[in-house]
Formats: C-alpha cells, sequence, structure tokens
C-alpha cells in the first residue's frame, strides 16, 4: 500500500483550522440517533485534533438531499448525539460554505469543535466542482479524512480538499487501511475468504478479484446454491441465480488457474417455509428435496470451514453463511464466527471482517470485539475487496 501521512505527521496544529471529514450518516428515528457506532468510531480523531488546540471543523453528509436542502435531513439533529459521545460542546453552522460557515469558523477558540451543515446540500459535493472545493477549503488551513466509508466516492469533500490542502489520515481511515492490508494487501499465508449473501450477482467483481489472491474461497448463503447448481446439483426450491451458471462455472475455473479452493456447503439445512422455527431437517447436499429450500449450511459444512479457519493465518469475511436473521438457521454463521474470534483471540489469525449484514451477522453471534478488525463502511469495503481504487485512499497516498 503506498505511504499516506497520519496524524502523527500533523505538529504544530495549535490555532489551526482543520477540516475533518467524518461520516456521520447515522440513523435517526424520531429526530434521535438510534446507533451512535459511527460517531463512536471518528471520536478518537476529533477529540486527540481538539486535544492539540486545534479548531477542528467536521464536513459530513446525511442522506440523499441530492444537492438541495432537505429539512429531515439536516446535520443539526445529529449535534446532540455527537456532543454526547465527545462529551465536548459542539457548535453548527447553518452552511458548510459562504458566510455561515465562514462566521462560525471564526468564532472558533483553540480546541473547539464546530459542525457544518450537510455536504450535499450543495450539488459541487458529488460533482467533486472545483469552485465548490475552494470555498469548502477556504474554511480550513489542514484537511484530514477519517471517513473510510466515504473513500469509493471522488466528491468535494472526500477527493477534492486533499488536492488543495495538506492531507492526512485521521485514526479510524489509519485502523480500516493498516487492517485491510493486513486482509489482502500484504496477508500473511494461507489466506481464507468467506463469502455469503443472497445473490452472486451483486458480487461477480468480489469473487472473481478474491480467486485470485486467496487460497480458500468459502461460500455461503444463498449464492453457494448458485454454484452448486453451476456444478449439476439439483437444489430444489432455494434461492438461486440458474442465468449465472456460466458465470459460477468461470469463476471456479479462474480459481482452479490461480490455485484457490473454492469450498461449497456438503451439507445443508432445508425448509419448505422460511419464518423463524420452521420445520426442518439436515441433509446431504446432492440429497435437497425438490419441495424444499437450504436456509443454512449443515453441520458437516460447519466444520469443514471451522478446519480452513483453522488453517488459516489470515481471514477476510463478507456475507453471512446462511439466513441468520431467523432461527435455527443462524447456526452455521454463528459456529463459524465463533471460530475464528477464538482463533484470533489466541493470536492465530488476523480476522478482517465487513459488509453491512456481515456486521449484523458477527453482532448476533457476539464476536464483533473479538475480530482483528471489523469495518462499518459498507460500499467502501466492497469495493476494496473487489480490488477497485478508492479515490478517497488514492489521493491521501498521492498528498505531499
Amino acid at each position: 500500500m503506498p505511504a499516506f501521512k497520519t496524524l502523527d505527521d500533523l505538529n504544530d496544529i495549535a490555532g489551526k483550522r482543520v477540516l475533518v471529514r467524518v461520516d456521520l450518516n447515522v440513523p435517526v428515528a424520531d429526530g434521535k440517533v438510534t446507533d451512535a457506532t459511527r460517531i463512536e468510531r471518528v471520536a478518537p480523531t476529533i477529540l486527540e485534533l481538539s486535544s492539540k488546540g486545534a479548531k477542528v471543523i467536521l464536513l459530513a453528509h446525511f442522506g440523499r438531499p441530492k444537492g438541495e436542502p432537505v429539512a429531515d435531513m439536516s446535520l443539526s439533529q445529529i449535534v446532540p448525539a455527537v456532543e454526547e459521545v465527545l462529551d465536548h460542546a459542539v457548535s453548527f453552522a447553518t452552511d458548510c460554505i459562504g458566510v455561515p460557515a465562514a462566521d462560525a469558523v471564526a468564532k472558533l477558540n483553540d480546541g473547539d469543535i464546530l459542525l457544518l451543515e450537510n455536504t450535499r446540500f450543495h450539488k459541487g459535493e458529488e460533482k467533486n466542482d472545483p469552485t465548490f472545493v475552494e470555498a469548502l477549503a477556504a474554511n480550513g488551513d489542514v484537511y484530514v479524512n477519517d471517513a473510510f466509508s466515504a473513500a469509493h466516492r471522488a466528491h468535494a469533500s472526500t477527493e477534492g480538499l486533499a488536492r488543495h490542502l495538506p492531507a492526512y489520515a485521521g485514526r479510524t481511515m489509519q485502523a480500516e487501511l493498516e487492517a485491510l492490508e493486513k486482509g489482502l494487501g500484504q496477508p500473511v499465508r494461507p489466506v481464507v475468504a468467506i463469502v455469503g449473501g443472497a445473490k452472486v450477482s451483486s458480487k461477480i467483481d468480489l469473487l472473481m478479484n478474491l480467486v485470485k489472491k486467496v487460497d480458500a474461497l468459502v461460500i455461503g448463503g444463498g449464492m453457494a446454491n448458485t454454484f452448486l447448481a453451476a456444478r449439476g446439483t439439483n437444489v430444489g426450491k432455494s434461492l438461486c441465480e440458474h442465468d449465472l451458471a456460466e458465470t459460477a462455472k468461470q469463476i471456479m475455473i479462474e480459481a482452479a488457474t490461480s490455485g484457490c479452493a473454492i469450498v461449497l456447503p456438503e451439507d445443508g439445512v432445508v425448509a419448505r417455509e422460511f419464518k423463524a422455527g420452521a420445520a426442518n431437517e439436515t441433509v446431504d447436499i446432492n440429497a435437497i428435496p425438490a419441495d424444499a429450500m437450504v436456509l443454512d449450511v449443515g453441520p458437516k459444512s460447519v466444520e469443514s470451514i471451522k478446519a480452513w479457519i483453522s488453517r488459516a493465518e489470515t481471514l477476510v469475511w463478507n456475507g453471512p453463511l446462511g439466513a441468520f436473521e431467523i432461527e435455527p438457521f443462524d447456526a452455521a454463521t454463528v459456529a463459524a464466527a465463533k471460530h475464528a474470534a477464538e482463533c484470533t483471540k489466541a493470536g492465530k489469525l488476523v480476522s478482517v471482517a465487513g459488509g453491512g449484514d456481515t456486521v449484523a451477522a458477527l453482532n448476533h453471534a457476539g464476536v464483533s470485539d473479538d475480530f482483528s478488525y471489523v469495518s462499518t463502511a459498507g460500499g467502501a469495503f466492497l469495493e476494496w475487496m473487489e480490488g477497485k481504487e478508492l479515490p478517497g485512499v488514492a489521493i491521501l497516498s498521492a498528498a505531499k
């Protein structure tokens, strides 16, 4: 991974205006934040800069206002939650550029924290418009990007500002990039990837990239049915993209060429209904009843997956192995996650996981804190797994 500057390289910042791009796109219900995880993730960077006497100016987006002010997408409603997490007063400006922003910045004392209004209230944000970038840059002396989750977008506040101001990675960005480097950049081998979820169609690029980089690819969830069907297995009424059989075959051919083992379920837990507590049975993967659907991988498959995890030095995980949202079809995901957590705690495994369903599944299993790193970045994490360049990261690497 190309070198990038971090807060360790940012000296003598007392009194300087530091524009910090953070991810405050948090869930809100009835005007209150219902999950402050993303705020908690960026708190170390904000508080470190504040403690060193910087004037901390937060830039963030919220929702998809499409370049126009939308009252219920104002970041003003986030301020109380930010203050609570930081245990620090946070002022607010009604715009991220122009007079409101300039006046609010002018009032800051050293160590103060200011949140500017939603950057996506301006069309120039998503267009990375140079004029809008200059208007943002006018309020800062230094730029810090601590929003890896938005790094796959070449927007004004994620990419453009790094071209105008001295640019650094915040602590969350730094931790994410270091974890990802250990996961796929320069991993200790053997490397095992677990990829689950419903559809192959949404993860073709990811799978094609992984088979060239990992030693074994464990495929679970609904997408495993597509691979099984492509191999000639009758999957009954299971979720399956039969039209992607040739794509699945091509991925398996690429894996064989690259020396990557493809690990598919050997048995499955099947049911006739998709609901919690539905009557179910475990069958060999070649004996799926015509009127049933596979909702989880079976115990034999779980033991195989655990063996692959035990063999690995590095694990990258995206997507559940079954319909983990409803019992008892969460069993395989929970068992594999707990085994990975045990190996990690024992110092035998570097485990990196990410993606919305993955985070939820690991939380469900109660092991999120035991993995080496769990990314909440969503789309940016997936694009990294797909091997794509992330503009917000690339520009930090290029910054002088």
